[in-house]
Order: structure tokens, then sequence, then C-alpha cells
């Protein structure tokens, strides 16, 4: 079990939420799961209700529930309140406009991925609260950025007891409350459970520069439509680029060589490749990557005579192994691990190793990418 555990719900008029489902979660559960602090994601309004409903010494109902059921202390507190804001920086009393669920929708993004972002934590959200809206952007962001320790869940509460302002956990004795057409019933009878959401993780597929900066929605939505698209790779040589996933990439000469190279053979139907000896240098190998290096620019490279002299006597594994790293690296880097898969040059999964270019012939082609001499 990860040593820091979050739950993150969303509110609206009914912080009950949170002590329903950290009761499930702590309490009625086989695997009692106990967050070592909890976040809301809010309005102005929903904030001032968990504050006055949750946090305050009458009624207090969270540390309450922690003394009823010998609970550890718990985090939580008004900085663990995240609400949303108008663009002037002040609270949103509620979500109204197509502008209020942007700012939403980029709140709950980047909450989500920031605490996903720690290793040593596990996160559970909780979709029960809130506008439907706001339930769906949390079960959204947490497929976006998502891990296997992360989950989803939705609180279950037992008639008549649910959707009762003064009803916020079963307790462990008599207590009286009132519900709807002013009847009676003991909270103690209450029963409150937990229903897991299975959510697809698609974070394997984000592009590394959104999972460490901050993340909008619209933009995080984009990433994940790209990895799902279809693979489509242009090569520029004159231009030293490459388009992959629909993203320019500008590749040393060494590297866009050695894809060329594999890209050529894509192309022309040609079979996958051994590696180069590691220990001997491999002149036919010098002499294809030699013949893919002089295409570029049409030949007219700074250095092109000390990569000639660099493998006048063959090509050697090493000099290929770091190539290809390099430009594995390189891609990786600018498209996320899972968008940049199908690109990368492939190995064949077994021995002996046989490496080509695993992609559609019909998704690769050379030419000269748009406002590449700008």
């Amino acid at each position: 079990m990860k040593p820091r555990r979050i739950l993150l719900a969303v509110t609206g008029l009914s912080p009950q939420v949170v002590t329903e489902t950290l009761y499930a979660l702590a309490v009625n559960s086989d695997t009692p799961w106990i967050p070592t602090e909890i976040h809301l994601i809010t309005t102005a309004e929903g904030k001032q209700r968990a504050e006055l409903a949750l946090l305050s010494g009458d009624p207090g109902w969270l540390p309450r529930l922690c003394k009823d059921y010998d609970l550890p202390t718990i985090a939580f507190g008004k900085k663990y309140i995240h609400c949303v804001e108008r663009s002037d920086g002040q609270p949103l009393a509620d979500i109204a406009t197509p502008e209020d669920n942007e700012r939403l929708a980029d709140l709950i993004t980047e909450t989500v991925r920031e605490l996903t972002a720690d290793n040593d934590s596990a996160v559970h959200a909780s979709i029960a609260g809130g506008r439907k809206t706001m339930g769906f952007y949390l079960g959204y962001a947490l497929s976006l950025f998502g891990r296997p320790q992360d989950s989803l869940s939705h609180v279950l509460v037992s008639e008549p007891f649910e959707s009762s302002w003064d009803f916020f956990y079963p307790t462990p004795y008599s207590k009286v409350i009132t519900i709807r057409g002013n009847k009676l019933e003991d909270t103690k009878n209450a029963r409150v459970s937990l229903a897991d959401i299975p959510f697809v993780r698609l974070r394997e597929g984000m592009d590394g520069r959104l999972l460490q900066g901050t993340a909008r929605f619209s933009d995080t939505v984009a990433a994940a439509q790209k990895a799902l698209r279809p693979p489509e790779l242009i090569i520029d040589r004159k231009a030293l680029c490459i388009q992959a996933a629909d993203q320019r990439i500008v590749l040393p000469p060494k590297e866009l060589a050695l894809y060329s190279l594999f890209a050529e053979r894509l192309l022309n139907g040609r079979p996958p490749l051994s590696a180069p000896p590691k220990d001997a240098p491999d002149l036919k190998w010098a002499a294809r990557f030699l013949a893919s290096y002089r295409d570029l620019r049409d030949g007219q490279l700074d250095d092109i005579d000390r990569t000639e002299t660099a493998l006048k006597d063959g090509m050697d594994g090493d000099y290929f192994s770091y190539t290809k790293s390099k430009l594995h690296k390189r891609l990786r880097g600018t498209l996320g691990s899972a968008v940049a898969r199908p690109y990368l040059i492939d190995d064949g999964g077994t021995r002996p190793r046989r490496y080509c270019l695993d992609l559609p012939a019909r998704a690769v082609r050379f030419g000269k990418l748009a406002d590449t001499d700008k």
C-alpha cells in the first residue's frame, strides 16, 4: 500500500459524499483503505458548506467519524479544498456558463495531474458529488492520468438516507435524524457501500510534457486523441526533420540517416536487418548507412567527411545501438511513450534480433514538410 493515500472528491451542496465515501473505504470494507489526506474540488458555496459541515467544531462530521471508528488523523483543511475561480481569481459561486465549465475542467485536470505525479501516492476518486459535469470531468481526468494504483468509485447510500442533509455516515450507535417527509430514522440502520468504476488508463499515451507541466483539459484530451490516431510518418531529408503523429521533430543527421534507412527498406519491401556485430565492424552496414547519410540535404552536410572517416572500417554494434537509442529517446521525449511506440525501430521481440520499421507502408512517405524553409 502506498504511503500517501488520497481521497479526491468533487462536491457541490452535499459535502456528505466525503464522509460517506470515507466510511465505505475505511470502515465498511473487507480490505480497509484509509486515506492519509482528503482533497475536494468545488465551488464557492460548496467550499463554505464543506468547511462548516466537515471542519467546524460543531457538527464537525469528519473528525466525528474518525473518532467513532477509531481512524487515524487524516490531513484535511481549507488548503485541501480547491475552488473553481473566475478569471479575476475570485471563487466561482456556481457553474453557469461554458467558460465556467472550461475553468472547472482545467482545475480538475490539473489537480489530478498534480496528485498522480507523486510515485508514492495512490488516488481514490469519487464522482458521487457535485454536478454531473464535475463527475464526468473527474472520471475523464483519472482516465487520462490514472496509474495502476488509482481507483474510481461512486458511493451508494440506502433509502431513505440518500439525499438527506442530516445523514453523513452510519453511526455505530443510535442517532435519530429527520429525513424527507419529516419522518424519523436511525442512522445506525443505514447501509453505505461503493460501486467501483473500471476505467481505461491512457497515461502511457500522454505527451510527456503534459505529465510534467500545467495540464489544461483541452490539451490533455487532444494528446489522448493523438495516441489513438492511425500512425503517419513523413520524412523530410532536406530539412532534417520528420513529422510523426502530427508533431514535427528535428533530428540530427546520424539519427535521421538511420531512420531513413529503415523507412526506405519498408517502402521497398525489404526484410528486417540484423544489427552489425558488437566487436566486428561491418562494411556492408557502413555502406548502407553512409548511402542514407549522403541523401540528407543532397550530401551537403558539414560533417559528412568526419562520418565517412569514422566508418571507413565498417559500422559496429555499438555505433548502431547508440544511434538507435538516441533516436528513440528523442521520439519518446516528444511524443510520449505510447504515441512513439509504433514509430520506433522494432527489434522483432525475439532472438536473434532483426530490426525494421514496423509501420504500414502506406503510413510512411518521404517529402517536403510545409514551411520547412521559414
